[in-house]
């Protein structure tokens, strides 16, 4: 393929960014899988984050949480969206096991969705208004309290379909509902979680 038929197909791609793989498609991999072992090779080569004075940096080390009264929130931004927000995992899991709605608020290039912004067929029940962001992103949330938001032990099942892929489960039901464009790239993502009435 030359470079010219790859920047004109990059050209049509309503999002200006990159397919991904087709589905069916597999990555493969072999070597060591033994936590212990891969930590001790890591070991020397791992140094804990500093700040800009040079004392230690606050790492985050609880991702996600669900209150006693079902309440939870967990949010993956661009470096975490790139492995999948596997952080929100857990959250999405554990809502499942307690029986708990959700609902997730999506950040994307504005390119990238199909229905306008505000539109009531793209969140019905939504009363917040689309945030609009400088870098020509837009925020949008799908499900609340009011509307019933969507049963967490759907998206638990989707989420492993998705073989863990927090962000690949919900960019497919975006593309399932007709929401965004399958080149769609979902540069934040938050979930929400609460229990029913």
């Amino acid at each position: 393929m030359s470079a010219r038929r790859v920047r004109s197909s990059a050209a049509t791609d309503p999002c200006g960014t990159r397919s991904p793989l087709p589905s069916g498609r597999a990555v493969q991999t072999a070597g060591i899988t033994d936590v212990d072992e891969l930590a001790s090779i890591a070991a020397p080569r791992i140094t804990r984050r500093t700040t800009a004075s040079g004392t230690r940096a606050r790492v985050r080390t609880k991702a996600v949480l669900i209150t006693p009264t079902g309440t939870g929130t967990g949010r993956a931004g661009a470096q975490a969206i790139a492995s999948g927000s596997a952080r929100l995992r857990p959250l999405i899991a554990e809502a499942a096991r307690q029986g708990l709605r959700l609902a997730f608020t999506v950040r994307m290039p504005k390119a990238c969705y199909i229905l306008a912004s505000g539109s009531r067929t793209d969140s019905p029940g939504i009363r917040r208004d689309v945030i609009q962001r400088a870098d020509h992103t837009e925020e949008r949330s799908y499900g609340s309290a009011t509307t019933g938001g969507f049963d967490a032990a759907d998206f638990a099942a989707r989420v492993d379909a998705a073989v863990g892929d927090v962000t690949a489960a919900v960019h497919r039901w975006l593309v399932e509902t007709g929401r965004i464009h399958e080149g769609a790239h979902i540069t934040h993502l938050e979930i929400r979680t609460w229990r029913p009435r």
